[in-house]
């Protein structure tokens, strides 16, 4: 008697209850081939015993549908949809603490590998992406085109409303109070507003370099064109500047 063997092959690349459409294959390689391809991801995934322990102590999985388990194995089997769907919206759950690395016995670093699998959905100009980072643009307007960190002072509804509903809730003399528990961050609070010409130029060369423009204009074109006038604008200042100091010296 004669058996029909069927393929164990998937043909079918999507959820075949649902009216979303099917993702290219080679789309799919191409994403894992990104991820893959960075310097960090063979220092951040080792092997997996399925233990549950990163997991266990990751404090995003306590609230949210998440687990650093599953983004371990996701990558370390190559499954290549099942990454695909958790950087459409499980990946952004992701805190960013490195719990997970801290106590895993293989030494992966689910959360490392987390930020690769970010960088990668803004690369491809994935809508995850653009969803998680459109309520931030004020922020990263303030660090793309200053070049510098953020300050203790910034998270202010003056300064940064887009913080988030509770930053409206702040109102204190934070000065004053913060004089009684001094912090190393607070050397920040004033270099942070006013940044020198050379270096937001200097850092300037350093974004184009990288891609993070690129990726920046994939994600939020607005706020592109907006970063690359006052670009423009400050490094017209800075030649204007330097002509300056050449006649002085004359």
């Amino acid at each position: 008697m004669e058996h029909a063997h069927a393929s164990r092959v998937q043909t079918f690349i999507g959820d075949p209850v649902s009216d979303t459409p099917e993702v290219d294959r080679d789309q799919l390689e191409e994403i894992f081939a990104d991820i893959q391809a960075d310097l960090r991801f063979d220092h951040e995934l080792n092997g997996c015993l399925n233990c549950g322990i990163c997991t266990a102590t990751c404090p995003a999985a306590h609230y949210y549908d998440f687990s650093p388990r599953e983004i371990v194995q996701l990558l370390w089997t190559e499954n290549l949809e099942g990454i695909y769907d958790a950087m459409q919206e499980k990946i952004w759950s992701c805190a960013q603490c490195y719990t997970c690395a801290a106590r895993c016995p293989f030494g992966n670093s689910p959360g490392g590998l987390v930020m690769l699998m970010r960088e990668t959905a803004i690369k491809h100009g994935m809508e995850s992406a653009k969803n998680v980072l459109r309520p931030f643009s004020r922020v990263m307007l303030k660090l793309i085109s200053t070049g510098n960190q953020l300050a203790p002072d910034m998270i202010t509804k003056d300064a940064f409303p887009d913080w988030g509903p509770n930053v409206a809730k702040i109102d204190a003399p934070l000065k004053i109070l913060r004089k009684a528990i001094p912090m190393a961050t607070l050397n920040t609070t004033e270099t942070a507003w006013e940044v020198n010409l050379k270096t937001s130029v200097e850092l300037y060369t350093i974004w184009e370099m990288t891609g993070v423009l690129d990726q920046l204009e994939t994600i939020d074109e607005n706020l592109f064109d907006v970063i690359t006038d006052i670009m423009d604008e400050k490094r017209q200042d800075f030649a204007d500047w330097q002509e300056e100091q050449e006649d002085q010296d004359d």
